[in-house]
This record gives structure tokens, C-alpha cells and sequence, in this order.
């Protein structure tokens, strides 16, 4: 789709230099960039591989002089990643709205909005409520009962079971499984996982009577709040008796395991491969960096920074930046890591004493 400079510095809220009736048809890596397209060159390293392409046109960094760049026409952009969020989102393809497919099951008691798109192959279950203007894509399955909210875009493969409500403008991205039973089981007796909780252990674990781990259901469905985005291939299980839930807001990339009863707060992000345990709570504004875990049962404060690879065994304050296993302040973890890369150095020359 092509634009003018002029509207794509409106579209950024930015300001625009030089030929701003130029048209370009798409974003590219200054490197790479063609003649009709806006090379990106936000920071001083990627101005200079401008001559390497051939773009008439960037957004640059400020203070950058774009006329020696050989431009004919530049974008300044103060904040790089929110002019990338917002020219991006300009754009950006949009999945095909091409009304509902012959091929679509959908059951005669559900509940189809005005301008709604459900793709091939995609079945759409016994009372189920589908706002306006939501985006269903090819091999979607949606369970009975579901509520999903108004423009919503749900990408193939994506998997919604019963006792589920989304809120509006929800991204659900390919694969993605919302309200798959949790992962909750109970032996007869004490199992060894009790018994070592229980030890710390320090008594021997031995076969115990009834091994059998019997299947505690899932009944409590899951509410995701407005404006959520959840990440390919990505699970949020469950709850037992309440439902798991996910604030409005809320940033989940791909390849994350959120438990059952677990309750997100808002304008969180949890980075890939993150996992949340069991009934933990997730204050507002939490950032969980990749791989990193938070143990069952726990409560996580507002505005708390987990850094990528942390493993979170106990409560963590509001506002605390935490990093390593077990997760501790992230100056006492740069410290102690600081001191271990140290300890080599110091045995040698007791060594020598």
C-alpha cells in the first residue's frame, strides 16, 4: 500500500523534511531498501548503511543530518520503537475479512456479530457469542459457551475451550490454547512431592502405598480482559472452581504456560518460554523476561522486573528488579555473580600462600 512521507509522518506524529509528496510502498532495512521503499535507520549504526541501499527516504534519528545521507526525504523519530509500533501497525496486512466460509461449522444456536470473518475449516460451538467485527481464521476451533468480545483477530489453529470469555480487541496469535484443563492431580496418601515439601529432603523417599494420581477438573474457565495479546503456541489453563485470568492490557509472547488459577494483572509482559505456576498472583505491570518461572501459590507486586532466566521461589515485593535462581535483587545477583568469577583468582593465590 503505498503513502507519502506527509501521511506517514501525520500517521507517526512526527515530523517530515524535504520531498514530502514522495510515495513509498513498504518499510525496509536501510541495507536492503529499494527506491520505493522507507528505510529504517533510527540509530547512527543503521544510517550508515544507507549507501548500501538505494531509499530516497528514512526515518532517521535526531539531529541526523539526512541530506549527507543522500536522502531526499527523512522522518525524525525521537522514540525508534514507538515510531516502529505505530508505522508497523500502518502497514500491516490485515487478515482477509471474507465472511464466513461454506466450509465453517458453526452451530445453529450461536450468536454471530455484524462483520464477522470465520475461515476455513473453523467450528464455532452451541451457544456461543461472537462480538462484531472479530477475525476468525482457518482451523479455529471455539468450544461451546464461549463469549469473545468485538474485534478480536484469532489466527489459525487456535484452540478456545468451554467456560472461556475474551474481551475485545484480543489477538490470539497461531496455535494458541486458552482453557485447556490445569495441571492438578492428588494421590490417596501423601504423595513424595508432599513428603519432601514436608522434609526439605532430609528423609528418604520410598514407594508410597497408592501411587495412583487422581485427575483434579478444571471447571473455572478463563476471562481475558480487553486489548490482550497472547503469543504462538502459547497456553493459559483452566482454573479449577474461578477462573484463570488475564488484565486488560496484558503482552504474552510465544511459547508461555500460564497455570490455572493463576490471575495476571494489567499491562503485564511475559517473555517467550516464560511459565507461571499454579494459583500465583501477577500484580499490574510485571515484566516476566524470557524463561523465566514463577513457582506456584506465590504473589508477584506490581511494577516487578524478572529478568530473562530467573526462577521465583517466594513472594516478591511491589517494584523490586529481581534476577537468578533463586531469584534475588538483581545488585545482590550482580554482585554474587561478580564475586563467583572472582573465586578461581582467589583460590590460586592461596594456593601459592
Amino acid at each position: 500500500m503505498a503513502h507519502t512521507i506527509a501521511q506517514i509522518a501525520e500517521a507517526l506524529g512526527a515530523k517530515a523534511f524535504g520531498a514530502l509528496d514522495l510515495v513509498v510502498n513498504g518499510a525496509a532495512e536501510p541495507a536492503a531498501a529499494g527506491r520505493d521503499d522507507l528505510a529504517l535507520a533510527m540509530t547512527p549504526a543503521y544510517g550508515a548503511l544507507l549507501v548500501k541501499g538505494r531509499a530516497r527516504a528514512a526515518v532517521v534519528w535526531p539531529d541526523a543530518d539526512w541530506k549527507t545521507l543522500g536522502l531526499e526525504a527523512a522522518i525524525i523519530a525521537p522514540r525508534a520503537r514507538l515510531a516502529m509500533a505505530r508505522l508497523t501497525q500502518m502497514l500491516d496486512q490485515p487478515l482477509d475479512a471474507a465472511g464466513i466460509s461454506p466450509h465453517a461449522v458453526v452451530h445453529p444456536s450461536a450468536t454471530i456479530g455484524a462483520d464477522v470473518s470465520i475461515g476455513h475449516f473453523s467450528v464455532i460451538g452451541a451457544g456461543t457469542v461472537i462480538g462484531r467485527g472479530v477475525l476468525i481464521a482457518d482451523h479455529v476451533s471455539i468450544s461451546s459457551g464461549v463469549t469473545v468480545g468485538e474485534n478480536c483477530k484469532i489466527h489459525a489453529g487456535v484452540r478456545v475451550q468451554r467456560h472461556v470469555k475474551i474481551g475485545d480487541r484480543v489477538i490470539l496469535q497461531p496455535g494458541v490454547v486458552i482453557g485447556g484443563d490445569g495441571f492438578s492431580f492428588v494421590t490417596a496418601t501423601p504423595s513424595n512431592v508432599e513428603l519432601a515439601r514436608d522434609t526439605l529432603g532430609n528423609v528418604p523417599l520410598t514407594p508410597p502405598d497408592d501411587p495412583v494420581w487422581h485427575r483434579i477438573h478444571s471447571l473455572g474457565g478463563v476471562e481475558i480482559g480487553d486489548d490482550v495479546e497472547i503469543g504462538a503456541n502459547s497456553t493459559v489453563d483452566a482454573g479449577t472452581i474461578r477462573a484463570t485470568r488475564i488484565g486488560r492490557g496484558t503482552k504474552i509472547d510465544n511459547l508461555v504456560q500460564v497455570g490455572h488459577n493463576v490471575v495476571v494483572g494489567e499491562d503485564c509482559l511475559l517473555c517467550a518460554q516464560a511459565g507461571v505456576a499454579g494459583s500465583t498472583f501477577i500484580g499490574d505491570r510485571v515484566v516476566i523476561g524470557g524463561k523465566a518461572g514463577v513457582a506456584d501459590n506465590l504473589t508477584v507486586g506490581d511494577d516487578v522486573v524478572l529478568g530473562g532466566g530467573t526462577v521465583v521461589l517466594s513472594n516478591v515485593p511491589h517494584g523490586r528488579v529481581m534476577m537468578g535462581y533463586p531469584a534475588t535483587r538483581m545488585q545482590t545477583h550482580l554482585d554474587s555473580y561478580k564475586a563467583l568469577r572472582r573465586l578461581p583468582r582467589l583460590l590460586r593465590g592461596l594456593s601459592k600462600a
